[in-house]
């Protein structure tokens, strides 16, 4: 078995390595222990949003009422319905890598690949038995998996991770989601509105702490409204999973407190897949725990490179894919434009959702920049008032001197669709000017963007 390319690792950072690469004619293998498609197509990015469109329609119907639609008869989601619709979407979309592949003649090889030397990788099937592939180029893109904390030791059981908290088989009636970033706030999210009662915990100020701090405080307050228990600045110190409850310590401003749940979901972040690859046998150097790569993933060693959630930079699916694409466009001899990290699009698909680019307010701030900030509420707008969803905004921030979009933070509904735009004003250097005199269709959630770019100069008409 003798490739051009050989990639260890199916998900999106991975598989679309492999397909541009075959695409550029490179003779291409992936080795894949589990299922292809890696974490983000079986354990993540889309099952999620199934689990979390199930819920959506379960809101629908709960308010119903307030469409003008009566439902004869009480509403109630059958869960177990619910995560086999989930698995279903996970496998559909594993099924149609397999197609890829096949269409783009990629051999997949079934086992656990390591590095044995430069241009040599010992494959070890699940029934033990070893082979060797070789390549001239080998792609590293094991990926992450969730982070553990040593007070919080996952169980499988009463203390979980995101793997079980999307095939629980019964719906709990109670539950501490620690962490909340995008898993835990879309977990939290989704729990409470199948009729969880839910207590989401984070250690720093806001939730969502990544985002801009009006996105933040804007989905706290649509948390608490749902009924949803937010505790921030908060940390768990112990959990006794000893009896029929989780008895969960939490330190807050306030003093400790002890919250019993069913189940408690650790969402801390995930930690990169580096064990056991044959990093130490080759001399691959590390950086902060994650593998040290230039601006085309080339590792110190010669023929040996490195993507996704193992190398530096947001551990985000579409950050893995352009990774993938550029590394393997500088394989094959052409001339890619490294990423650009400072215009990578963040979502997270709670209800409402949230999705940015750019820099926040206090970070263009603190980075000197003089700002006009522009800001329009989806309560002004038509299309978001016809269709019930007038919770939320755009928020858009130019600097005041040349007009450049420095960032762009949006919280409501369908926003994580409506961040593209942004993401490519930004790349085309795009100024407020012409985001205002670019023609928006009306009734859309979109005007709310030209609306936002005409606030900050001046010029809005509708509020």
């Amino acid at each position: 078995m003798n490739f051009d390319l050989l990639v260890i690792g199916s998900g999106p950072g991975g598989y679309v390595a492999a397909i541009r690469a075959s695409q550029l004619g490179l003779k291409t293998a992936v080795v894949e222990r589990e299922s292809l498609g890696g974490i983000c197509l079986n354990w993540g990015c889309i099952p999620t949003k199934s689990l979390l469109k199930s819920a959506q329609v379960y809101e629908y119907f709960l308010h119903a009422a307030d469409y003008g639609i009566a439902l004869d008869g009480s509403v109630k989601p059958d869960f177990e319905k619910v995560v086999g619709r989930s698995r279903n979407v996970a496998e559909g979309m594993s099924n149609g890598i397999q197609y890829l592949f096949k269409k783009n003649k990629i051999e997949v090889i079934n086992g656990t690949g390591k590095l044995k030397s430069p241009g040599v990788v010992e494959v070890t099937a699940a029934d033990g038995a070893t082979s060797e592939v070789k390549a001239s180029h080998i792609i590293l893109a094991t990926g992450a998996r969730s982070r553990e904390l040593p007070n919080l030791k996952q169980d499988g059981k009463k203390i979980i991770g995101y793997r079980e908290a999307m095939t629980l088989s019964k719906l709990p009636e109670s539950m501490v989601v620690v962490g909340s970033g995008a898993i835990g706030s879309e977990f939290a999210n989704f729990y409470n509105t199948m009729g969880t009662m839910v207590t989401l915990v984070e250690f720093l100020p806001n939730v969502v702490p990544l985002e801009d701090e009006e996105v933040s405080k804007l989905l706290e307050r649509s948390f608490k409204k749902s009924k949803m228990k937010v505790m921030t600045s908060s940390s768990v110190e112990s959990v006794d999973t000893s009896g029929k409850l989780c008895k969960v310590k939490i330190k807050t401003p306030k003093g400790e407190v002890e919250v019993e749940a069913e189940v408690v979901l650790s969402a801390v972040g995930v930690t990169p897949n580096l064990e056991n690859i044959g990093l130490e046998g080759l001399g691959i150097e590390l950086d902060g725990g994650k593998v040290k790569v230039d601006n085309f993933y080339r590792t110190n060693v010669n023929g040996i490179y490195a993507i996704g959630d193992i190398v530096g930079g947001p551990a985000l699916a579409h950050v893995a894919s352009a990774e993938g694409i550029t590394c393997v466009e500088k394989i094959a001899g052409h001339n890619p434009i490294p990423v650009d990290y400072g215009n990578i699009p963040g979502c997270t698909y709670t209800s409402p959702e949230v999705a940015s680019v750019g820099m926040t307010e206090k970070a263009a701030k603190d980075a000197g920049y003089e700002l006009k900030v522009g800001k329009f509420p989806f309560t002004a707008s038509g299309k978001a008032s016809a269709a019930g969803a007038k919770e939320g905004f755009v928020k858009l921030l130019f600097d005041a001197k040349y007009g450049e979009l420095l960032g762009a933070h949006l919280i409501g509904t369908n926003v994580t669709e409506m961040v593209a735009e942004l993401v490519v004003a930004r790349k085309l250097e795009t100024t407020g000017e012409e985001i205002i005199k670019a023609i928006h269709p009306h009734p859309t959630m979109s005007e709310a963007v030209m609306e936002a770019a005409a606030a900050a100069y001046g010029e809005v008409i509708h509020i």
